[in-house]
């Protein structure tokens, strides 16, 4: 796997390669457009010596030369008259080599008093006549050297300005990734509290740390909810299975066939009491395990609190309640479990009607809001206590003044791991009087 540093260096290396050579590029161009200006100043200025002379005419020709140079101010200008065998005719400067046609550039090697450097051009003046016209570069070529020094304290500037930014960024990213390091390494240490420290200005690196908490808090979560599930198995189990033992015992030691009977079918029953335990603990696995978004198919939500409503309508009208259905919506369409959700609205019901006295009244409430839709099952009974509402929620987190009545203490951790399962929620909350059980599902 590549490095950071690897990462930083390849980028730092193509980018200063890009910026050297931009650089490069720029002052070559520029260099070249003055030097096409230059070019074409001295075919003006050629173009004006030559213009209404009869072609060969060496004595207009430098007539044209010595009132050019009089009347005008051209110190940088230079004119040489050559015949068709490069002999020097006339002009205001000696070349010591012969130039070749076209443009061409001179220097200190050309013994040109006074000059430097410049640019020349040999032309065909008619008869065999050459006409050289040369202008002075020296003062382009001494900008040269600003312009130059212009770019490279500009380039360079932008290289020292990415060579700091890209180092202070490598800086941060590693501290991020030996701050995450160091979390993993005190977790596989035991000490599953650890977290990522989040800056307090935020930002990307603030968001990633935050996910990374959440998930570190959620597996916390269900380290404590195994550990809380051994000791409340441990505990609750107990007690059935020494009932079924109990049964067996009599059983073995009954002389009557009826009597032996009535012992084994009691025994059946613990079985089948533990058989739902057991049932209902790998449900929630198989829930939290997400195996069952495979089940997820478009549903209306209101239907199916409608269907739930009618099937336990007459449960409740059998033990002395009232159910009420309640909605703000006639349809509320969404993505999920069909079956999983009709449990936990069973689920969330068959309490409600269980732990509050006959008479009382069961409302299921069913409301659109901006984030989602929300499912709420309430009770004018007895509730629990906010203290106590946590206790609920895990598994076999069963009240004590419920621990004489049937069931294993999973109904409402179940019904959690299926809103979990819909990216939603269970909350236990004050219906004064009575408890309401709130579903909060993502639509």
């Amino acid at each position: 796997m590549t490095s950071l540093r690897s990462l930083m260096l390849a980028f730092l290396a193509a980018f200063s390669t890009a910026t050297v050579l931009t650089g490069f590029a720029t002052f070559n161009a520029s260099h070249a457009a003055m030097t096409r200006l230059v070019d074409t100043r001295i075919g003006l200025t050629a173009d004006a010596i030559l213009s209404g002379v009869a072609p060969g005419d060496t004595r207009a020709i430098l007539a044209r030369v010595e009132r050019f140079a009089r009347d005008r101010n051209t110190g940088d200008i230079g004119f040489e008259l050559e015949d068709a065998q490069g002999r020097r005719l006339g002009g205001n400067i000696v070349l010591a080599r012969r130039i070749a046609p076209g443009y061409s550039t001179v220097t200190s090697r050309d013994r040109i008093a006074g000059l430097t450097s410049g640019r020349a051009e040999l032309r065909d003046a008619g008869g065999g006549v050459h006409l050289i016209t040369m202008i002075e570069t020296e003062p382009v070529d001494g900008y040269a050297f600003v312009r130059a020094r212009n770019y490279v304290a500009g380039f360079g500037g932008i290289l020292l300005i990415v060579l700091a930014g890209t180092a202070t960024f490598a800086l941060i990213v590693r501290r991020r990734i030996n701050e995450v390091h160091a979390t993993a390494e005190a977790i596989i240490d035991g000490d599953i509290r650890h977290r990522v420290p989040v800056a307090a200005h935020g930002g990307a690196f603030a968001e990633q740390a935050r996910a990374f908490n959440r998930m570190l808090d959620r597996v916390a979560g269900l380290m404590d909810s195994i550990r809380h599930v051994s000791n409340e198995v441990a505990h609750d189990l107990r007690t059935p299975l020494g009932r079924l033992r109990g049964r067996l015992a009599l059983a073995v030691e009954a002389q009557e066939l009826a009597a032996m009977r009535g012992e084994v079918e009691q025994a059946i029953e613990h079985c089948d009491d533990l058989l739902a335990t057991f049932s209902a603990i790998l449900r929630i696995a198989e829930i939290e395990g997400g195996n069952r978004r495979t089940g997820f198919a478009s549903l209306d939500l209101a239907a199916l609190v409608q269907e739930v409503a009618d099937t336990m309508g007459e449960v409740a009208g059998d033990t002395g309640h009232r159910l009420i259905v309640e909605a703000n919506a006639a349809s509320v369409p969404m993505v999920g479990d069909r079956a999983l959700l009709a449990q936990a609205l069973l689920n969330l019901v068959e309490n409600a009607l269980a732990y509050t006295p006959p008479g009382s009244s069961v409302t299921i409430r069913l409301a659109c809001t901006a984030t989602g839709v929300s499912i709420d099952v309430s009770d004018d009974g007895p509730g629990i206590a906010s203290s106590e509402r946590a206790l609920a929620l895990r598994r076999f987190g069963r009240l004590d003044r419920s621990r004489h009545r049937p069931g294993h203490g999973l109904g409402l951790p179940l019904v959690q791991a299926i809103a979990q399962l819909h990216g939603g929620s269970l909350t236990l909350s004050d219906a004064a009087p009575g408890l309401t059980a709130t579903i909060v599902l993502a639509q």
